[in-house]
C-alpha cells in the first residue's frame, strides 16, 4: 500500500515521534511511503534511515506536483499546517486525505480551516476529548478515535548510575514536557513547596525548556528539593533513573510522555484533563489529580512514595492498559480507514 505522510513541524516533539512510530511500523509491514517534511525537523534524518521517498517543504504552499502523490492511495496528515498542504494537493490532483488531530483545543472557525477539515475523507482524534471537539465543529465528517502508541528509548546505565549517585536516598519524581503554561509546571512547583516540608525524601527533576522556565525558576527560589534539568536528549536514562512520572497538565490531547513513562516501568500521576483519562484509570493504571490542585498532587506523590504495594499495583494495571496502545494494533486501525477511503466506502 502506498501512503503519503505529511508533517511540516520544524521541531521534533511528541507529535513527530508518534508520526515516526507509525511510519516505522508501516515500513515493517511492507508499505511504500512518501513523507513530506520540514527540512528543519530532526524527523527528516530519522525517516531517511527507513528508505522512504522524502519530500522537503518549508511551507504548506511549497512542493506541489502530481508526481509526488500519483502512486499514493491517500495523504495522511499529522499536524496543523500539513492539512493545508494536503488540501492543495487534493484540489489540484484529486488525491484524498485523512487528518490525525493530536491537540484538544477547540477547532478554529475560519473558512480555510473549515474547508480543509470538511474536504478530508476521514478525521482521527487521539482521544475521546479530541473526537468530541471534532464532532462539535465537523459533525458531518467521518470521525474515528485511534490513540498514539508509546515510544521506547535506549538507556545509558552509566548515566542512570550517575543520577542515582547524585540523588542517593531520594525518591525521584520527573515532570517532562515543553515548559508551556498548559503543561502544569506551576502545579508541580507548588507541590514541591508543600513536600519540601512534609517529605524531604522526594526530589523533583523538571525536564524541558520553554517560555515559562524563567517564571518557574523564580517561583522555585529557595527550594532545595527541585532541580531544573533542561531539555533532555536521553529520555531513556531519565525514565530509568526515576521513581515516578507526573504530568499535571491543564489540557492535553492524549499525553504521549505518559505512555512513554509507563513503557519504561514508571507509575504515573496525571491530571484529569483532556485525553489523559483515556490512559489513566484512577488507582488502576495510575492516579488522577484535578488540574491545578497542588495540594492533591502533593498528597498523591507522598502516598506513592510511602506505599510500595500501590506503586506495584498501578504499574501492573498500566502494563495491561498498554495493550490498547500497541503500535501493531493502532496501525491496523489506520489500515482499515485507508482501505475504506480507497474503496470509497466512507
Amino acid at each position: 500500500m502506498n501512503i503519503c505522510h505529511v508533517n511540516l513541524a520544524s521541531g521534533f516533539s511528541g507529535g513527530e515521534r508518534q508520526t515516526l512510530q507509525l511510519i516505522k511500523q508501516q515500513v515493517s509491514e511492507g508499505y511504500q511511503l512518501t513523507v513530506v517534511m520540514n527540512p528543519k525537523s530532526a524527523l527528516v534524518d530519522e525517516v531517511r534511515k527507513l528508505g522512504c521517498n522524502i519530500i522537503l517543504a518549508k511551507h504548506f504552499t511549497a512542493m506541489h506536483s502530481k508526481k509526488i502523490t500519483q502512486n499514493c492511495a491517500l495523504i495522511h496528515v499529522h499536524e496543523g499546517r500539513a492539512i493545508y498542504w494536503a488540501l492543495i494537493q487534493h484540489l489540484l490532483y484529486g488525491i484524498p486525505y485523512i487528518v490525525t488531530r493530536r491537540i484538544d483545543n477547540p477547532l478554529k472557525n475560519k473558512w480555510l480551516s473549515n474547508l480543509a477539515y470538511r474536504k478530508a475523507a476521514a478525521l482521527v482524534g487521539l482521544s475521546r476529548e479530541i473526537v468530541s471537539k471534532l464532532e462539535e465543529r465537523h459533525p458531518s465528517n467521518k470521525i474515528f478515535k485511534i490513540p498514539s502508541s508509546p515510544v521506547s528509548y535506549p538507556v545509558d546505565e552509566h548515566k542512570v548510575e550517575k543520577i542515582h549517585n547524585e540523588f542517593r536516598g531520594k525518591f525521584i519524581v520527573i515532570h517532562a514536557a515543553n515548559m508551556l503554561k498548559h503543561k502544569g509546571f506551576d502545579t508541580t512547583v507548588a507541590a514541591a513547596k508543600i513536600l519540601g516540608i512534609s517529605n524531604p525524601r522526594i526530589a523533583f527533576l523538571l525536564l524541558g525548556d520553554g517560555p515559562e522556565r524563567n517564571t518557574l525558576e523564580h517561583d522555585a527560589r529557595g527550594l532545595t528539593n527541585i532541580r531544573f534539568m533542561g531539555k533532555q536528549s536521553d529520555m531513556g536514562s531519565m525514565f530509568a533513573a526515576a521513581d515516578l512520572l507526573i504530568h499535571p497538565s491543564y489540557s492535553e490531547g492524549l499525553g504521549s510522555v505518559i505512555l512513554e513513562g509507563i513503557v519504561a516501568g514508571l507509575p504515573v500521576i496525571g491530571s484529569n484533563a483532556g485525553g489523559i483519562p483515556d490512559i489513566i484509570e484512577h488507582e488502576v493504571s495510575g492516579l488522577l489529580c484535578e488540574p491545578g490542585n497542588a495540594k492533591q498532587l502533593a498528597q498523591q506523590i507522598d502516598q506513592l512514595e510511602r506505599d510500595k504495594i500501590l506503586r506495584h499495583n498501578i504499574k501492573t494495571g498500566a502494563k495491561e492498559k498498554l495493550k490498547q496502545f500497541d503500535i501493531a494494533y493502532t496501525a491496523t486501525l489506520y489500515k482499515d480507514i485507508y482501505t475504506k477511503v480507497m474503496s470509497n466506502s466512507l
